[in-house]
């Protein structure tokens, strides 16, 4: 709608108010887990896409600038307006046509919708060594040598031993023997099994990184935004963990000298001799 205001085009029914009334239904019916009728209103808002969206083919059909114009965002209605329930590559939005639907499984979050990110730290420290954005929803065992390759291109060095969790079964890495998934029993030394618990620690940070680092919700657009924001992130992470080591050093230090000037002090005043 916006868009046609802008060239000036007079369509012959707008369904602004009652297409924001169904809307608001839409999330209603939905919350009380009235799905018939949420789908009902889900038709009508479809009807009056459609309607609209035909009426702006009508009117910028003669147009060539109108049609250069309005071809990106009339391709991404008539996707929409095709799609159904079991489609592949379906649109999410509008704004970010990149995003994907990601299962995640959890009772509380079933799905997420977004970009997906692979990141790789220290298995001691919680350095990120790699951050890298990933178009589309592609299989987790298929990205570890991308991430890999991240690594050594970022470090110049290659991990001795690669942890990972359950996703990462049937990986495409061409080191086998290097990586260790979760819950592994066979192979497993005891320096090796108290890194495979240690492994698990990622998860808090990419948390922390989602909500302190702004991982949780990307402001630039596009694909190449996305790969941006998750370096970005991957930075600032690493700069708050120096900064922390920092504080602890000069807090450490701050006690020692304020240790040895009250100990100085009082020394001088056990040898300091009194006039009679």
């Amino acid at each position: 709608m916006r868009q046609a205001k802008k060239c000036g085009l007079t369509l012959r029914q707008a369904h602004t108010r009652l297409a924001k009334r169904a809307a608001v239904q839409v999330g209603r019916y939905a919350h009380a887990r009235q799905m018939r009728r949420m789908r009902r209103e889900l038709k009508r808002l479809k009807t009056y896409l459609g309607r609209v969206y035909r009426d702006v083919v009508r009117q910028v059909a003669g147009d060539v600038e109108l049609s250069i114009r309005f071809a990106p965002l009339l391709g991404l209605t008539e996707r929409l307006l095709v799609q159904e329930r079991t489609s592949k590559n379906k649109v999410y939005s509008l704004h970010a046509p990149e995003v994907v639907c990601i299962a995640k499984g959890k009772a509380h979050r079933p799905y997420e919708f977004g970009s997906k990110v692979a990141v790789a730290v220290t298995n001691r420290e919680g350095f990120v060594l790699a951050s890298k954005s990933l178009e589309g929803n592609p299989y987790d065992g298929h990205t570890l040598r991308r991430t890999m390759d991240q690594v050594v291109a970022l470090t110049g060095v290659e991990p001795a031993r690669i942890y990972v969790d359950q996703g990462y079964r049937g990986h495409d890495y061409v080191h086998k023997e290097r990586v260790f998934i979760a819950r592994q029993r066979r192979g497993l030394t005891p320096t090796i099994r108290r890194e495979l618990r240690r492994r698990s620690a990622i998860e808090p940070m990419i948390g922390h990184m989602k909500a302190d680092g702004r991982l949780g919700r990307n402001h630039l657009l596009g694909a190449a935004g996305d790969a941006i924001n998750a370096l970005l992130v991957a930075s600032g992470h690493n700069l708050r963990l120096i900064l922390n080591w920092l504080k602890l050093c000069v807090a450490w230090l701050m006690a020692v000298l304020m240790g040895s000037s009250a100990q100085s002090d009082t020394s001088r005043d056990l040898w300091n001799p009194i006039a009679a």
